[in-house]
């Protein structure tokens, strides 16, 4: 089956990048992509799971933790 999908200029060009580096083209890694998303996200139970543990931590909006500020530190 053929399919259309519309990309942003930058994303594109990322793509391009990717599969020009691993040697495959567009089409085979758009494939993979979605045979990895269907796969990942098509099993019920595990797509639950996942959608339950982000919705628990969707309040969460520090995703880092402070370092100290080491800009006088010398090696």
């Amino acid at each position: 089956m053929a399919m259309g999908v519309r990309l942003e200029p930058e994303l594109e060009q990322q793509l391009d990048q990717l599969a020009k580096r691993i040697g495959k083209s567009r089409s085979a890694c758009v494939r993979d992509a979605i045979a990895q998303y269907v796969q990942r996200f098509g099993q019920t139970d595990e797509a639950l799971r996942q959608s339950t543990l982000m919705a628990a931590h969707a309040h969460q909006t520090d995703w880092c933790v402070q370092v100290p500020d080491w800009s006088d530190w010398t090696a």
